[in-house]
C-alpha cells in the first residue's frame, strides 16, 4: 500500500505538531536567534500540550453547541410551519459575526465572569452562522424527485426529515461545521485575555515581553491545529459519507 504525497504532507505536519507538543525543548535552537538579552527560545510560563489540549476542548464545546443550535434553527426555518421565522434566525445567527469575540468576550465577562464561560459564549456565537446557512443549502437542495419518492412511499414529514433529507444534507452541513471549528481555532486565543486556558497564553506573553519566538510558536501551533483539524474532519466525512447515489 502506498502512500500519497498529500497523505505524507498531513503526516509530517501531525508529526511535527506533536513532537513541538511533547518535546518542545528540542526546537529551542531553531528559535533561539529570535529571542533578545537571553530571553527563553521556548515558552516555559506553562506545559504547551496541556494549553493546546485546553484550546482543542474549548473549541469543540462551543462547537458542539453551535451545531446543536444551528441545525435545530436550520431545519425549523426550511419546515412550512416555521419559514417565517427565517429573518428573525439569520438575524440572531449574524449577530456572531457582526460583533467582534472581542466586543462579545468583553460583554460576557461581567455577566459570567474571567476564565472559560466567557470564551464558549463568544465562540459559540461566532461559529453559528456557517452551520445554519449550511443547514439551509443542504435541506432546500434536496433533488425534488427524491422528495416526491418518498412522500409516494407514504412517509411521514419526520421520516422524511430524517431518512432522507438530513442524510441527503449531511456533507453540507458537515462542511459547516469544519469551517466552523477551523475559525474557532484561531478565534478561541483571544480567550486567554479573559484568563481562558490556550495557546493565547503564549502569544500574549511574546507581545508582553517582546519575545518574537512566543508570538511565532502561538501562531504555528495554532495554525497546524487548525489545518490538521479541518484535513482530519474532511477525511472522516468521505470515510463515513460516501456519495449518496440518487438513481
Amino acid at each position: 500500500m502506498t502512500i500519497s504525497g498529500a497523505n505524507l504532507l498531513r503526516l509530517a505536519a501531525l508529526a511535527l505538531l506533536v513532537s513541538f507538543l511533547v518535546f518542545p525543548q528540542s526546537f529551542a535552537p531553531l528559535f533561539a536567534p529570535l529571542t533578545q538579552y537571553g530571553a527563553p527560545p521556548i515558552y516555559d510560563q506553562g506545559n504547551l500540550l496541556t494549553l493546546a489540549l485546553a484550546q482543542l476542548a474549548t473549541v469543540c464545546c462551543a462547537a458542539a453547541a453551535s451545531t446543536l443550535i444551528a441545525v435545530g434553527l436550520g431545519i425549523l426555518v426550511t419546515r412550512p410551519g416555521g419559514e417565517e421565522f427565517l429573518p428573525l434566525s439569520r438575524t440572531l445567527v449574524n449577530i456572531g459575526q457582526t460583533f467582534p469575540p472581542v466586543a462579545v468576550l468583553a460583554v460576557a465577562v461581567p455577566l459570567v465572569g474571567f476564565g472559560e464561560k466567557p470564551t464558549l459564549i463568544a465562540l459559540f456565537a461566532y461559529g453559528l452562522l456557517p452551520i445554519f446557512e449550511n443547514t439551509i443549502t443542504g435541506l432546500k437542495t434536496c433533488p425534488p424527485a427524491v422528495l416526491e419518492a418518498a412522500n409516494g412511499m407514504g412517509m411521514s414529514p419526520a421520516q422524511r426529515l430524517w431518512s432522507i433529507e438530513l442524510p441527503l444534507a449531511m456533507p453540507l452541513i458537515l462542511e459547516g461545521v469544519r469551517l466552523s471549528l477551523v475559525i474557532n481555532v484561531g478565534t478561541a486565543t483571544l480567550g486567554s485575555t479573559v484568563a481562558a486556558k490556550g495557546l493565547g497564553e503564549v502569544i500574549i506573553a511574546g507581545l508582553l515581553s517582546n519575545n518574537t519566538a512566543f508570538i511565532l510558536q502561538g501562531g504555528l501551533l495554532t495554525g497546524l491545529m487548525a489545518i490538521l483539524l479541518y484535513d482530519g474532519l474532511g477525511a472522516l466525512e468521505r470515510r463515513l459519507l460516501p456519495p449518496v447515489p440518487l438513481e
